[in-house]
């Protein structure tokens, strides 16, 4: 099985002009990475427009739609940090974690994400390193680190 999130899938420094542009580079990410195929980016806008996917405290986790569950290879996540912040709305992201799962795997995806950032450390961690390999251990499921 391939791993959750490839390293080729982690942006720590990037930069958007706005929330389209954000999300196009999550989904590009996951194409990257080789978990989607690239009509997958399109699913992810179209959902975005239908229902906002910022969840709150600068983080946004954009994912496709139903439609576009066919374009997923394997479950998968990004990560990519814009420390300038992108106009998300009325709101401002500075973390966007792109989603691809196929089947019901994006409802499990979205409660480990959000078990994570709802740990202060680790939320200000991926924030804050600009190590890669922190970012991959710091987005594993309780239990599932792998040791520093």
């Amino acid at each position: 099985m391939p791993e959750l999130l490839d390293r080729r899938a982690v942006r720590l420094d990037a930069a958007a002009t706005g929330r389209d542009d954000a999300i196009r580079q999550c989904g590009e990410a996951l194409v990257v990475a080789g978990a989607v195929e690239p009509s997958y980016v399109d699913t992810m806008l179209e959902r975005e427009r239908s229902v906002s996917t910022y969840v709150g405290e600068g983080v946004a986790i954009p994912h496709g739609t139903l439609n576009g569950k066919d374009s997923v290879r394997h479950d998968a996540v990004s990560f990519v940090r814009f420390p300038d912040g992108v106009a998300w709305g009325d709101e401002r992201v500075v973390l966007c974690i792109g989603i691809a799962a196929r089947g019901d795997g994006h409802v499990r995806l979205l409660s480990e994400l959000a078990q994570i950032l709802l740990d202060p450390d680790r939320a200000r961690a991926l924030r804050e390193t600009d190590d890669i390999d922190e970012v991959v251990r710091l987005l594993q499921p309780a239990g599932e680190e792998e040791p520093a």
